[in-house]
């Protein structure tokens, strides 16, 4: 993958997680890479839509089970209204079956949270991509 130092543009990322602790310590990684802004935090899927109404993010890192509303529901909503928005299933379930067609639709991706923080970065970085070259195109 070839990548030009000039083409290079923020990644403009929201983490949604019902966690305050978990949310504050993505902000707080995220915030320290290099062309990665963190441009919002939710609680819920309710507020994940209204942010991506808000700040327009690149990529959502999106939990899965939260109150109010799940990141099942958020995703199929975020999608229809935001779809070259690139959605990080993330969440520490076990036994969900990720790879099922109905739960990928919504998702570009998936992620379990006892993952390396290297990877997490490397994969959002990843979809940041993916989104930057499905709006070029139109």
């Amino acid at each position: 993958m070839l990548m030009l130092s000039c083409e290079l543009s923020t990644l403009r990322l929201l983490v949604v997680d019902d966690h305050e602790l978990t949310r504050l310590t993505l902000q707080l990684v995220f915030s320290c890479q290099e062309n990665i802004q963190v441009v919002g935090l939710a609680s819920n899927g309710e507020e994940a839509i209204e942010m991506v109404k808000r700040c327009h993010p690149d990529v959502i890192v999106l939990d899965l089970q939260m109150p109010v509303m799940d990141g099942w529901s958020a995703s199929s909503h975020i999608k229809a209204i935001s779809p070259n928005t690139q959605i990080l299933a993330y969440s520490s379930v076990e036994d969900v079956n990720f790879h099922g067609t109905k739960v990928m639709s919504s998702f570009d991706d998936i992620c379990k949270k006892d993952v390396p923080t290297s990877e997490l970065i490397a994969l959002v970085r990843q979809l940041g991509q993916r989104a930057g070259d499905s709006s070029v195109g139109g």
